[in-house]
């Protein structure tokens, strides 16, 4: 697993390695709710997303989900009709990073754990206590 020093190009995106090329595109504080939440929950319409994400501005979730597909991320089916109806999918490279966003979850749920069992304590505990 050696990646070199030196300055690579994906795309549009500049990076020294390909965990700084994997945060570009799945990183931030929305997209792997997102994800998440597409992975979990199928196909949705840009409002239930909205709702399953309720600290989410209309905004900020535009955004992510435009930068999703643009980095291949999310598929975007626009419906020819009036009102518009508009719906999003994982592609295929979106639901091949699904492990990993479930391994954040399973790390949160140990973090979540690690930190009510040693909240009382007064020493800093070790992660290695949980895990």
């Amino acid at each position: 697993m050696s990646d070199a020093c030196n300055l690579k190009t994906c795309g549009n995106k500049k990076y020294y390695c390909t965990v700084e090329l994997t945060l570009q595109v799945i990183g931030g504080k929305w997209k792997p709710i997102i994800i998440y939440r597409l992975g979990k929950e199928g196909t949705l319409r840009f409002s239930e997303i909205k709702r399953s994400i309720p600290n989410i501005t209309q905004k900020m979730l535009t955004q992510q989900l435009r930068e999703l597909e643009s980095d291949g991320a999310v598929f975007r089916k626009v419906y020819p009709q009036v009102p518009p109806k508009v719906e999003y999918s994982l592609t295929k490279l979106g639901q091949s990073v699904i492990p990993v966003i479930e391994a954040l979850c399973q790390w949160g749920s140990t973090y979540e754990e690690w930190t009510s069992e040693h909240s009382a304590k007064t020493k800093t505990p070790q992660m290695d206590d949980v895990l």
